[in-house]
């Protein structure tokens, strides 16, 4: 029997890109999950739960991210990597930009 899987497209929309603040919450939001997470970027596959396979992921601002998982709890683990996606761009789009000036700097494709 084949395990559940789930998986979402994002893009990194800070100016920064994937940056060890971002790479680092997105370790803390897969840890609990007992899903395998990987990040793949233009084929190559990268562990979500380790911080170094983020940092060497090279993900500029732009950058097409798939993030797949397989496990029981797959989709609450898609989810989570997703909304720490868009948390931690929402709240650099906050520090960032005027309010009048403000657009979607996170989003799915």
């Amino acid at each position: 029997m084949s395990q559940p899987t789930a998986t979402r497209t994002v893009v990194v929309a800070s100016p920064q890109g994937l940056h060890l603040r971002q790479a680092s919450l997105l370790v803390e939001a897969a840890g609990p999950f007992q899903s395998k997470i990987e990040i793949v970027k233009d084929g190559e596959r990268f562990d979500a739960k380790s911080i170094l396979a983020l940092m060497s992921l090279g993900a500029n601002q732009g950058t097409q991210l798939r993030l797949e998982a397989t496990g029981d709890d797959a989709q609450q683990a898609v989810d989570a990597l997703a909304a720490s996606i868009e948390t931690e761009c929402a709240a650099e789009e906050t520090d960032n930009t005027d309010q009048t000036d403000r657009q979607s700097v996170c989003r799915e494709e």
